[in-house]
């Protein structure tokens, strides 16, 4: 069984190609313009094990903004569909990840149904790069709305924006791994006693 999502989103702000494998081995090819978020999607796909490769060219004379947010687009929409029918997967996964003075605790039902809550502390530092640490918490609302996820994010204290924002994607995943991850005990069960997902 293949488990691989292929998105193509081309608007007059952004070009974006998102290519996933699930079952992959963490070999990622990410390139948006943004440096911080490259560093990010590659924590994704790394420590998730997902072959990820990202090709976003967008309006970066403006702002970051639709970069980011069409590149998260794409993504949800491609994890989306590389999951599939969802049949045989733990369906839910998390993971607690510290990054010297932060933490992150992140928790994921590959539900079928969006939901976000998400908390990290206040008062970071605005920027990263030319990252707005504010788009954080954009890019996991677009990511959701397209994979269909319920999904939590807590990050109860940290100091470091960089530091902030990098265990929360480190956190992230590792939870989209164990809840996309096939359960040898549940072969050809769908995870559901509604029986749909």
């Amino acid at each position: 069984m293949t488990r691989i999502g292929r998105v193509e989103r081309t608007t007059k702000e952004t070009s974006v190609k998102v290519e996933i494998d699930l079952d992959g081995r963490g070999k990622t090819d990410i390139s948006t313009g943004v440096g911080f978020y490259d560093h990010m999607l590659d924590q994704l796909g790394r420590h998730g094990l997902f072959d990820l490769t990202v090709k976003t060219d967008g309006d970066l004379h403006i702002d970051t903004h639709h970069t980011i947010e069409d590149t998260a687009l794409a993504l949800g929409a491609a994890f989306k569909q590389a999951l599939g029918d969802k049949v045989g997967i733990y369906r839910f996964g998390n993971c607690t990840v510290p990054l010297d003075e932060s933490l992150a605790q992140v928790t994921v039902d590959l539900s079928g149904r969006p939901y976000l809550v998400h908390t990290e502390p206040e008062n970071m530092a605005p920027m990263i790069g030319s990252y707005d640490t504010t788009m954080t918490r954009h890019i996991l609302e677009s990511f959701v709305a397209q994979a269909q996820i319920a999904l939590h994010v807590h990050v109860p204290y940290g100091r470091n924006a960089h530091h902030i924002v990098e265990c929360q994607f480190k956190a992230l995943a590792r939870a989209l791994r164990y809840a996309s991850e096939l359960d040898p005990r549940a072969a050809g069960i769908l995870p559901s006693t509604k029986g749909a997902l």
